[in-house]
C-alpha cells in the first residue's frame, strides 16, 4: 500500500513536470540574413542580446546583401542585412508581393577599406587610380608609383553589396576580367596577406594583417585613412551606411532586437567590432 502511494506520488510529480515543460512558451526566433560585411557585427549583437533576452533566439547567416534582399522578398528572413541601399527593382518586387516598400534602418557606418600587402611601398591612392586599377587600365604597380610588378586584383562576388558599392562609387564601370572574386571579405584579406602584389577592398572591421591604403578624392586632395574621425567629418571618400531592412514596420521581438542594436549598448559594439556608430 505504501509502495503504491509512493509510486502515485512520483507519477504525480512527473506529470506536473511534464505539464510544465509542455506548457512552457517556446522561444521566439528572429532570422537575420544578408551582408557578409555585417556578419561579424550581427553575430556579436545576437550573442550579447540573447544573454539578456533568453526568450528570444537571433539566428544570423551571411551570403551577401543580394542574397539577404532576395530572402526578405521571398519571406525567408525577418531582417535583411545590406551593405548597400536596396535597388528600385528590388523595392518593386517587395511592393508586388507584400504591398509595402519595406523599412530601411541605417544601423552603422563603414569606410570601404583598400587592402594592400604590408611589403607594398604604396601608401595612398586616388579614386581615379583605384578605378584604373580595378577596371584593368593600370596593370603594373610602377604606373602608380610602386615597384615594377604586376597588380593582382581581389574582390567580392556580384551578390555582395560591397561589390556593387565599390563598382558604382569607385570603378564606375566593369571590373577587370582578371579580378579574382572571393566569397567573403575575410577571403579577400587572406589573399592580399599572401600576395605581395595583391590589392583588395572590403569592410574596415576585416583589415587585420594588411596595410590600409589611404584614399584621396582626386590627385590634388589629401589622402585619408578609413577611421572614425575621418568618416565622421566626411573626409574619407568611400564611406557608406550599413542597413537592416524589414518588410513592414518592426514590431514585437524584431523591434526589440533592432531598438537594442540602435541603443547605447548596440552602438558601442559597432565601434568594438571595427565599424562606426550612426549616432
Amino acid at each position: 500500500m505504501k509502495k503504491s502511494r509512493k509510486l502515485i506520488g512520483i507519477l504525480a510529480v512527473l506529470a506536473i513536470a511534464v505539464a510544465g515543460v509542455a506548457f512552457a512558451p517556446a522561444p521566439k526566433k528572429v532570422t537575420v540574413k544578408g551582408s557578409d560585411t555585417m556578419v561579424i557585427l550581427s553575430q556579436k549583437w545576437a550573442e550579447v542580446f540573447m544573454k539578456s533576452h533568453p526568450d528570444i533566439i537571433i539566428q544570423v547567416t551571411g551570403g551577401g546583401s543580394g542574397t539577404g534582399i532576395s530572402a526578405l522578398i521571398n519571406g525567408a528572413t525577418d531582417i535583411c542585412n545590406a551593405s548597400r541601399p536596396m535597388k528600385k527593382s528590388e523595392i518593386e518586387k517587395l511592393k508586388e508581393r507584400y504591398n509595402t516598400l519595406g523599412v530601411e534602418i541605417p544601423c552603422a557606418k563603414d569606410g570601404i577599406t583598400v587592402y594592400i600587402n604590408k611589403k607594398n611601398p604604396i601608401n595612398e591612392l586616388s579614386i581615379q587610380q583605384l578605378s584604373d586599377i580595378f577596371s584593368g587600365k593600370v596593370t603594373n604597380w610602377k604606373q602608380v608609383g610602386g615597384s615594377d610588378s604586376p597588380i593582382k586584383l581581389y574582390g567580392r562576388e556580384n551578390s555582395s553589396g560591397t561589390y556593387v558599392f565599390f563598382q558604382e562609387e569607385v570603378v564606375k564601370g566593369d571590373y577587370a576580367p582578371s579580378c579574382q572574386t572571393l566569397p567573403g571579405t575575410a577571403a579577400v584579406v587572406n589573399a592580399v596577406i599572401k600576395d605581395m602584389n595583391g590589392i583588395g577592398y572590403g569592410g574596415a572591421a576585416y583589415s587585420e594583417g594588411v596595410k590600409i591604403c589611404k584614399v584621396k578624392k582626386d590627385a590634388n586632395s589629401s589622402a585619408y585613412e578609413a577611421n572614425s574621425e575621418n568618416i565622421k567629418k566626411g573626409l574619407y571618400p568611400i564611406s557608406r551606411y550599413l542597413y537592416m531592412y524589414t518588410r513592414n514596420r518592426p514590431s514585437g521581438e524584431i523591434k526589440e532586437f533592432i531598438d537594442w542594436t540602435l541603443g547605447p549598448e548596440g552602438q558601442k559594439m559597432v565601434t568594438e567590432v571595427g565599424y562606426f556608430p550612426v549616432r
